[in-house]
């Protein structure tokens, strides 16, 4: 299920806040300039699905949210648990990094979870199927889906170059709790 938690960015067992309430985490996100929305997401995406499927299945989504946000490229991060390469992603988005870029994602299936650090404060944003997350560049985060992970969101970039990241060198992310411990 959706859920925030909240956690004093020096301190990864004093929650601040924890809700699953869609609205109370929208609000709260909204606060640091963070967009995040319910979504339908209602197309079942088959087991061998491929990008193009994905976003077949999603065009008109997709190119609403591209002309109104000014998007210029979107592609489709689709990891499952057989993928040889998770541990290795992995340990790469659990880094805490940067973009130039807005980092739009839409899940469509499965889940990850996104930890924001802004104000003295981490955010952690369990996203699942039909939701929309929006953080804004410049935003100091790190993306986790755990040891097994199955997730497919689409993404949606500025830029043609799409994910870059400029990664901090702080062991933030080494501190606070897993994915797998939501």
């Amino acid at each position: 299920m959706t859920r925030l938690t909240v956690y004093p960015d020096t301190d990864p067992a004093t929650v601040l806040l924890d809700t699953q309430d869609g609205n109370r985490i929208a609000d709260t996100l909204t606060e640091i300039g963070v967009v995040f929305e319910r979504w339908a997401a209602p197309h079942a995406l088959g087991a061998d699905a491929d990008q193009e499927a994905v976003l077949a299945a999603y065009d008109t989504e997709v190119s609403k949210l591209m002309e109104e946000g000014g998007y210029r490229s979107v592609d489709v991060a689709r990891v499952k648990p057989d993928n040889p390469q998770a541990g290795e992603l992995r340990k790469k988005f659990l880094a805490e990094h940067t973009h130039d870029d807005d980092e739009v994602r839409f899940f469509v299936d499965g889940a990850g979870a996104f930890y924001l650090r802004k104000g003295g404060k981490v955010y952690r944003v369990i996203c699942e199927r039909n939701d929309l997350i929006s953080v804004p560049a410049g935003t100091t985060h790190w993306f986790d889906t755990g040891p097994a992970p199955d997730f497919c969101a689409i993404r949606i970039f500025t830029t043609p170059d799409g994910w870059v990241g400029h990664f901090t060198g702080d062991d933030i992310a080494e501190r606070f709790p897993k994915f797998e411990n939501a």
